[in-house]
Formats: C-alpha cells, sequence, structure tokens
C-alpha cells in the first residue's frame, strides 16, 4: 500500500469511528405496534377509494372528505359516523371523451377531488379532475346534507388535469392560489391567484422547471412589521435544476414566495407575479450523494409569538435507489425570509458551449428590489402597487428570479432520519409536559401505511412507536390535526382513520411508561397506571430527556406460571420484551442462563429441548433497557418448570394456552369433519373392493392357498370376477411393493378382453395392518 494512501486511512478512520456513534440511521421506534382495529377509527364505503383531500369544518363539527367521485361530511369526533355525502360522477360522453384521448377508463377517467376549501361565506370551494377535464363548484351543508350547487366553473390552472399529479392549493382571503399544470399534457407548470386579478408565473424553465408541487401556506408577514411589508404565500415544490451544470438531470428542493398584494406589472410581466422568488432547500443526509427531494410540509406556528418565530417542517427522501433513508428537517420561516430580502441572486451566462451557465449575480440591483413586495421605502418613492415598479426591476425579476443562497435547516442537519420506511406526509404538534417544557412532536406517515412518532430531546431524536393504521400497507397520503377534538387524521386509497395523539394504556408498568418518553404520558401512582397528562390533576411521574425509571415506586413480584414436561419432552416458556430496545436474559434459580443445544433462545421464549430432572427450576425472564440515566431491568415472565416421570401423573405435560390458536370448540369440530372424512374413505374403499369384508375373508383366504405363483402370464387369460370385493391388493410374487389399484386395473381389464373361463391365479397378499396401506 502507497505510504500516503495507508496514512490517510489511519487519519479517517478515527472520524469515520466519530461518525458511526454518531449516526442517527439506528433510530428506531421504541414500540412497533401491528395492526388492530382498535388503533384508529375507520371509514370507507365499499367501491369508493382515494381518500386523499380533508377540510376541517370545526365549526360544523365535520371533517369534509374528497375521494373518487364522492364527497362525504364525516363526525369529526367519530369519523365512523357519516352524515351526508354526495356524489359527483363524470357522465358517459366525458369518460368516453377520456378514453379516446388515450387514458384508461377506470383509472384516468374518474372525478377525483382534489381541491376542498372553506370560503368565507361559510361554503365550501370543490374542485376535481373530471376525467381529464378540471371543474369547480361550490358546495354547501345545512339539514344534515352535502349539496353541489353546480355552477361548473373552469377548473384549468386551479385543479390537475392527472388525478396521479402532485399539487397544492390554499384559499387565503377568498381568493384560491394553486400550483399545477394548465393543460392536458401537463407541460405548463402554474403557480397562479384565481380572483381578483388572474396572475400567474410566466411559461420559462427558469421560472419552473418540471415541477413537482408538495404544498403550500400562507404567512401574515404584514402583521405589526415596522417596514409596511405585506402578507406573503409560500410554496414547496421540486423541480429539475436549471443551475446544475451537469450530463444527467438533477432534481431539487424549492421554496417559492409571492406577494398576496402582487397585481402583475404595467408592460412587462403583465398579468404575471412580479414577486416570484425562489430558492433551493437543503436537507443534508448522511452518506447521500444526491439532494433529497421534498415530499410533504408542516408550517407550525405559536399563537402567542410572531410569525418570525414559525417553523417549518419537511419530509424528504431520496432521489435515487441507492439509498433506502428518509428525513426531517425543520426551517425557519425568518431564514427564508432573510434569503429572499437580503440574498444574492443567480445570473444565467452563455458560454462557448451550448447550454447556459448560472452564477452568483455580482451587478447592480435596481431599486425597488427585485421580487420583493410594495413597503414603506417604496411608497416614498411613489411605488404603491406593482403595476407602477418601473420595468428595470420587473425585467430583472423576469430573467433571474433564483436566489444564490440555498436555505440551510435549523441545527445544519435533519432533525430524524430514519431507514426502511419511506416518508410521505407530516403534522407536528406542541405539547407542555409534566416538567413544564413545551416540546414538538412529530407524527410522519409512511408509504407502509404505518405512522412514526417522534420528538427531538436536546439533538437526541427519539421514536415513541410506529403504529399500523391500515390492515393492508396503504401509503398515507394526507395527514391532519384538529385542536378541538386532539385526533389525527389519515387518508390513503383505501379509507380515513383518526387516532388520538397517545395511547398511554399500551404501557401496563411504571418502568414501561417512563422509558416510553412520551410527553402526552405518565405513571400515576394513585391509580397504578399509565395516563394522558392531561386528563390527570395528579402530579405524574414522566422522564422525558433521560428515561430515569428510577422514580418509579418497586414493582409488584410477578406471579410464577407452574410448567410440568416428562424426562425427553419439549417444552416452551413464552416472553416477549416491551420494547424494542431492550433485550430479554434468562435465569434458572437466580443463575443467569447461556444458549446451549438444549436451551434455544428465541425472540418471543426460552425453547427446552429433550428435557431431564437438571432442567427443573424456577425460570425468570427479565427484559432488560438502556436510558440515558441507566440501564435498568424488570421481570417479564416466571415459571415454575417441574419434571414428572413417564408413566405417572405427574409426567402429564402442562401445555401453555394457545392466546391467539384455535378455540376448543372449533378443534372439536376439525376432529369431527376428520372423524366422517375417514369413515367415507373406508366406505368408499368398501365399495371399491380395496378392503375386504369381514364374512369373506375366510373365503379369500382359500382361494389364496388354491393359487400357484408360477403362473405369471395368466393376467391375460383371467376373467372378471364375479365380485368387487374379490379383486386381488397385494401379488404375492412383488412381495407387496407393487401399487395395489393398478394390480386391480390389470385383472380387470384382462377379464373384459377374455371371457374364457376362470383360471387361477398368482399367489396374493392382504393387508391386515392398517400401518401398511
Amino acid at each position: 500500500m502507497h505510504p500516503l494512501l495507508s496514512l490517510c486511512v489511519f487519519w479517517l478512520l478515527p472520524v469515520a469511528l466519530t461518525l458511526e456513534e454518531d449516526s442517527p440511521l439506528d433510530c428506531r421506534p421504541r414500540r412497533s405496534v401491528p395492526y388492530h382495529r382498535d388503533n384508529a377509527l375507520l371509514f370507507r364505503e365499499d367501491g369508493v377509494f382515494n381518500y386523499s383531500t380533508m377540510l376541517l369544518r370545526e365549526d360544523l363539527d365535520l371533517l369534509v372528505l374528497g375521494a373518487r367521485e364522492a364527497v362525504f361530511a364525516l363526525d369529526l369526533k367519530d369519523i365512523s359516523k357519516k352524515h351526508a355525502s354526495v356524489k359527483w360522477e363524470v357522465t358517459e360522453e366525458q369518460e368516453e371523451e377520456c378514453k379516446n384521448k388515450g387514458k384508461d377508463a377506470e383509472t384516468d377517467c374518474k372525478n377525483y377531488i382534489r381541491i376542498l376549501h372553506k370560503t368565507e361565506d361559510d361554503r365550501m370551494y370543490v374542485c376535481g379532475t373530471n376525467a381529464f377535464d378540471p371543474e369547480c363548484d361550490y358546495m354547501s351543508y345545512a339539514d344534515g346534507k352535502l349539496t353541489l350547487e353546480k355552477k361548473g366553473e373552469d377548473g384549468k390552472g386551479k385543479c390537475p388535469f392527472d388525478p396521479f399529479q402532485k399539487y397544492a392549493s390554499i384559499m387565503f382571503e377568498n381568493d384560491l392560489y394553486s400550483a399545477t399544470s394548465m393543460n392536458f399534457l401537463g407541460s405548463e407548470p402554474v403557480l397562479m391567484r384565481s380572483s381578483p386579478v388572474s396572475i400567474r408565473t410566466e411559461f420559462k424553465s427558469s421560472w419552473l422547471n418540471e415541477p413537482n408541487f408538495v404544498s403550500m401556506t400562507q404567512m401574515p408577514e404584514s402583521q405589526f412589521s415596522e417596514d409596511g411589508d405585506d402578507d406573503k404565500v409560500y410554496v414547496f415544490f421540486s423541480e429539475t435544476a436549471v443551475e446544475c451544470d451537469c450530463y444527467n438531470k438533477l432534481v431539487v428542493s424549492r421554496v417559492a414566495r409571492v406577494c398576496k398584494g402582487d397585481l402583475g406589472g404595467l408592460r412587462t410581466l403583465q398579468k404575471k407575479w412580479t414577486s416570484f422568488l425562489k430558492a433551493r432547500l437543503d436537507c443534508p443526509v448522511l452518506e447521500s450523494q444526491l439532494p433529497y427531494i421534498i415530499q410533504d410540509t408542516y408550517r407550525w406556528c405559536d399563537p402567542q409569538q410572531r410569525w418570525k418565530d414559525c417553523v417549518f417542517y419537511a419530509v424528504f427522501t431520496p432521489q435515487s435507489d441507492t439509498s433506502d433513508l428518509s428525513a426531517v428537517c425543520a426551517y425557519s420561516v425568518s431564514d427564508i425570509s432573510r434569503v429572499f430580502a437580503e440574498g444574492k441572486f443567480k445570473t444565467p451566462v452563455p458560454v462557448e458551449t451550448s447550454f447556459v451557465k448560472w452564477v452568483m449575480y455580482s451587478g447592480d440591483v435596481p431599486f425597488p428590489r427585485p421580487g420583493a413586495c410594495i413597503d414603506n421605502a417604496a411608497r416614498e418613492e411613489g411605488i404603491t402597487r406593482s403595476l407602477d415598479l418601473p420595468d428595470r426591476t420587473l425585467q430583472f425579476i423576469k430573467d433571474k428570479p433564483l436566489m444564490d443562497q440555498a436555505i440551510q435547516p435549523i441545527g445544519a442537519k435533519p432533525l430524524l432520519v430514519r431507514r426502511g420506511a419511506t416518508f410521505t406526509s407530516i403534522i407536528v404538534n406542541q405539547v407542555q409536559a409534566a416538567d413544564g417544557n413545551k416540546y414538538h412532536v412529530m407524527f410522519v406517515g409512511t408509504e407502509d401505511g404505518t405512522l412514526v412518532k417522534a420528538v427531538n430531546y436536546d439533538e437526541e431524536m427519539f421514536i415513541i412507536e410506529e403504529v399500523q393504521l391500515f390492515e393492508t400497507p396503504e401509503p398515507i397520503k394526507i395527514l391532519k390535526f384538529s385542536n378541538i377534538t386532539g385526533q389525527i387524521y389519515a387518508g390513503s386509497d383505501y379509507g380515513a382513520v383518526q387516532m388520538p395523539l397517545a395511547t398511554c394504556g399500551r404501557s401496563s408498568s411504571c418502568m414501561d411508561c417512563v422509558l416510553t418518553r412520551d410527553p402526552y404520558c405518565g405513571w400515576d401512582k394513585v391509580d397504578r397506571k399509565c395516563v394522558f397528562l392531561s386528563n390527570s390533576q395528579r402530579e405524574l411521574i414522566q422522564s422525558l430527556k433521560n428515561g430515569d425509571a428510577s422514580l418509579c415506586p418497586e414493582a409488584d413480584p410477578i406471579k410464577p406460571v407452574n410448567r410440568s414436561i416428562w424426562p425427553g419432552g419439549n417444552l416452551k416458556l413464552r416472553c416477549t420484551a416491551p420494547s424494542n430496545l431492550a433485550r430479554t436474559v434468562w435465569e434458572r434459580d437466580g443463575n443467569p442462563l447461556t444458549p446451549a443445544a438444549r436451551l434455544q433462545f428465541l425472540g418471543d421464549g426460552l425453547l427446552i429441548l429433550n428435557a431431564s430432572d437438571s432442567d427443573a427450576g424456577q425460570y425468570r425472564c427479565l427484559s432488560i433497557e438502556h436510558s440515558k440515566a441507566d440501564e435498568y431491568s424488570t421481570a417479564v415472565a416466571e415459571y415454575q418448570v417441574s419434571i414428572g416421570a413417564v408413566g405417572t401423573g405427574g409426567g402429564t405435560p402442562t401445555f401453555e394456552a394457545q392466546v391467539n390458536g384455535p378455540s376448543v370448540a372449533g378443534l372439536q369440530v376439525v376432529i369431527a369433519l376428520l372423524v366422517v372424512a375417514l369413515l367415507a374413505l373406508f366406505a368408499w374403499n368398501f365399495y371399491k373392493g380395496h378392503i375386504p369384508l369381514p364374512w369373506n375373508c375366510g373365503k379369500k383366504t382359500r382361494q389364496q392357498s388354491q393359487v400357484t405363483s408360477e403362473q405369471g402370464d395368466l393376467y391375460q387369460n383371467a376373467p372378471r370376477p364375479a365380485l368387487a370385493e374379490d379383486k386381488p391388493l397385494v401379488v404375492g410374487t412383488d412381495n407387496g411393493r407393487s401399487n395395489n389399484n393398478h394390480a386391480g386395473e390389470a385383472a380387470s381389464g384382462a377379464a373384459e378382453e377374455n371371457e374364457d373361463p376362470m383360471v387361477n391365479l398368482p399367489t396374493l397378499k392382504y393387508i391386515d395392518d392398517e400401518s401398511e396401506i
């Protein structure tokens, strides 16, 4: 090895080990909850799919749910209860026209509800793909009924044509802001405000280049603004990077921003955004070579703080198949605003080759600043609206909407990195714990239909649990949270579910409750159970940052379960760790056990093989779990095993009751069916003559004594037997190895061909023992 290469290897080794120790890739959920119907309340209707659009109408105690060709009004407290529904189906003519354009009749040529927003007059604005011809309408809820007004507004630019194309929209002060495609082919992406004056983006690759829109939100930046700033609308998306100097397409994540009061330019950028700016979003994930792609965002704001303290949480996935990591990054709104207000621009520069290179713009920036909203400084210059902006400013933003500086996440690293589970959506809730501190709990949906619940404790990411919401793995497409009910709502193709923020009852002991480190849950010493924090007025035991289970009172001893086994038998003692982060160890009579040929350590228990007298004793299964505070062990199961002598009463083994196995009644039914089947089999064999009747046995024995084994070719001349019961089963010359059925068929077939008198047959052997069959 080259000396310099060796030096590099030894120098990088400690760095690699440090990265491995600090790697967040081993972040596993403490508890994995498999699917159970009690995990969440489910709503679905037969024949209806794609429950992916939700509107919380907390003023009406409703969850309005948009699906394929239907809208449902569900009880907000229990979505399994439907109050009303309305169908919005495509006509036969629309479906036929869609098919003629080359689309699939069963998947594409339906009406997928994609937009649901509340209007200021308490109606709802709803749009659907409508067989690749998007249409919008107004809908009202009154007297327990949903009603479409059937106004039939054009939905182009508001709602996607393709039901599987990503999009984003919000309704802000009765103005619809939408990010989708303007045409059937999806080749004209647009960020548009539909009313009162229609404003949209330019059809230029420097503005939007093959984008996938993710989400949209508004920020009230005019509130308490010292500069007289305007409110903003932010849109998150991914697109092919125009600034990338590379041979292959590179996709990057973006955030763009426009001003609410933008009316477009007077001559340049007429009816186009004069405030459109965009910047790259970075979410640096360990070992990633390519930028990660944004999939969903959630804006969290403290109602007692200003807008600058708001945070955007975003989920990212890799753009190549070489990685199976997903990540969550958080971004400060003030950081994003600062890049747009003070950052440098990128500018295209033609080079000698055929492509255009994007570099940082270092020239003079005109006033008012390109992309800025109308503020007090502009008003002092007589510019009170975007129509008053000079052409120099407008031409600048038309050519250079991209910022040079990328926006980095809070802490310059992800909050959560997870291997294996592909993240799809996210919501965040703030909770005040027993220690008085406030924590942000993240609920992340995955492609497998699970909901990951995680908290960041002083830069330590801790996954509390992962719950399977649907019986079959269904990607979670949307997540919503209601402050009134304190419930989470999730939608997928299969259906919609509702679940609480926490299910504290899953922890049956104080140690388990504390080590779960769930800010919603604490151990009640009086009631001796893990309870929801807001449901108790007493002081609860909770240790979120350290997981200090020493605060718990001493647990009640476990009552041993008696087990008995005979010598040479096998016995399984069940024990399941209460946590994915715990390991189990076994003790016998207070001494630790080690795996051996006759002692097999399984994931769910201990298997004793070929038992002997030395295997008798008291067995104890301990769960050992490490937290930041200490390592804790607790007894999970205890057994008293005795060895009984064969042939004595004590030798009868005691088996474990099957928790999920068949019932006794079910077992009796199975045995009865087997007996009936066996009797039917015997009857059939009697009928076919495969088994002789008792009164023919003596007769057959006398016939057997008269035949000789020397007549090997007599099968050809054998007549048909008079009775079916007289058919031979086994030919003696074959020593019982020939096939019984074939022998009988041969004899019968020969008899049919030759009607000569009866001839002697070879010596036959009958099967007397059933085990020889």
